[in-house]
């Protein structure tokens, strides 16, 4: 009897190896690859993608009911211009960059590579399953990497459309979806990726990070967090309660960098809520109710049962609803929910909400909510409506967040000329455009030394007075 290879033996305990080993070997070949190949991958996505709309609108619909229009806004239209920035800018991008040399290594040339990581994966969330899945498969094609591609089991429907896409368009041994649970994940998580992409909650991307740790992988962790806005009293009120009403209840308030909790300025608090109220009543309902085109749902029994037993917490421990409150289980609905009055020991303020309910806090010095946002985790996003550039000025330098946008909300994650990530406890790494590339490259250094006399030389041994003293100026001068 022959004896087992060791890939043989490994893919008896887990079933991901033969695919993993595969598109190592691929990997490989595509370090040689040209940039005119890598387009072409990306070309292929995006006619797929706009030749297969409908199916991903639909998909989302079966999923978690997602409108038509925030699925070509959020799902479909970010990948498209990732795409075609990608296209834009890839020769730019991956070009070798010269950088000068210090005065101690005159005579060499140095520039820095960008190469490929080699073989990736990519974890990617419910929230958004379409776009947050191939987005980072986008970077990663730019950057010249295989992918292997887990998206999330509480979206079947987006799920097996993205496998259907896969497979039309690459081989098993440059991009393969994977399906399903949490057992799938973590098999996967025992390989020894070249790096890992993942989007979710702190607490998967603690596992996900001790799980890479084992094998030395790097990570980009995009997770979430409690993600403050403050409306201080110079702000224009209807213009901040349009903006926040849009951004908080889009996607049913399940937007990792949807405003989380609110702080008004006491003198505004009660025009503010008016506002709030109307500006809700204008986007989200129709005749009096929820609207079933214009508002999505909640994405499962097991997401819609935590919500509702963070309004009762909230309730029991003497919090008030401003509007909305009212859920209904057969339809995994929630209307849109503003509450206010909550104590610090309500879980609204200790858990990221993840749904469609806005805690407003009102406050009376800008000191005393610096002071509060300090006290919590690093937020992936932070949102400042204001008039007062002395105002925004403290904002932007004196708190810590993923991202900051004044007089706005949640529209920077489309920005593919800024870089999006967050910050400890928010996450690790940044993506998105350019940064999205290097995310999935390595910058290795490259230094071309000059044959025969070097500077370098002049510090060789036996170390006498003269190199002594030349060792000693260069310390303290270069």
């Amino acid at each position: 009897m022959q004896m087992e290879t060791k890939a043989e033996a490994r893919v008896g305990v887990n079933p991901y190896v033969k695919v993993f080993e595969a598109q190592k070997s691929r990997s490989q070949m595509l370090r040689s690859e040209s940039l005119a190949d890598r387009k072409y991958k990306l070309k292929k996505i995006e006619r797929w993608l706009l030749e297969n709309t409908d199916s991903v609108v639909e998909a989302l619909y079966k999923d978690f009911k997602k409108p038509e229009t925030e699925v070509f806004l959020s799902e479909i239209q970010p990948v498209t211009a990732e795409i075609r920035h990608a296209l834009r800018n890839l020769h730019k991008w991956a070009r070798p960059k010269r950088v000068p040399a210090p005065l101690t290594m005159l005579g060499t040339v140095s520039h820095i590579h960008l190469e490929p990581k080699g073989t990736c994966l990519i974890i990617a969330p419910w929230n958004f399953p379409f776009m947050l899945t191939v987005l980072p498969l986008v970077e990663a094609i730019a950057a010249g990497n295989t992918a292997i591609l887990k998206p999330s089991e509480l979206t079947p429907n987006t799920a097996q459309l993205i496998e259907d896409m896969v497979g039309e368009l690459f081989a098993e041994d440059e991009v393969k979806v994977v399906q399903g649970e949490v057992e799938a994940s973590r098999q996967l998580l025992t390989l020894p990726f070249d790096h890992i992409f993942f989007t979710g909650s702190p607490a998967v991307g603690k596992i996900v990070m001790e799980a890479a740790s084992k094998n030395l992988t790097s990570v980009t962790l995009e997770l979430g967090g409690k993600s403050p806005v403050i409306v201080d009293k110079t702000a224009n009120v209807a213009d901040a309660a349009e903006k926040i009403a849009w951004s908080k209840f889009i996607n049913c308030g399940q937007t990792c960098v949807a405003p989380d909790h609110l702080y008004v300025h006491e003198s505004i608090e009660n025009k503010f809520t008016e506002e709030l109220k109307r500006a809700l009543k204008k986007r989200f309902y129709e005749n009096g109710k929820v609207s079933e085109i214009d508002y999505g749902r909640i994405v499962n029994d097991r997401h819609f049962k935590r919500l509702s037993l963070l309004m009762e917490d909230m309730v029991d421990n003497g919090g008030e609803i401003l509007h909305g409150g009212s859920v209904e289980a057969e339809k995994r609905l929630i209307e849109p929910t503003l509450v206010t009055k909550l104590p610090t020991t309500s879980k609204l303020m200790q858990e990221e909400i993840f749904g469609p309910i806005l805690p407003i806090i009102p406050f009376s010095s800008l000191d005393e909510v610096i002071d509060k946002i300090l006290q919590m985790p690093k937020p992936l996003a932070l949102y400042h409506y204001s008039r007062s550039r002395s105002n925004s000025k403290r904002i932007i330098e004196e708190l810590p967040a993923g991202g900051i946008c004044i007089n706005d909300s949640v529209v920077h994650f489309t920005h593919y000329n800024l870089p999006f990530g967050g910050v400890n406890n928010s996450g690790i790494g940044k993506s998105h455009g350019y940064y999205g590339f290097l995310a999935f490259s390595n910058q290795k250094p490259v230094l071309k030394q000059r044959i025969g006399f070097t500077t370098v030389k002049a510090f060789y041994p036996p170390y006498n007075q003269l190199i002594k003293k030349l060792t000693r100026l260069v310390a303290k001068y270069l």
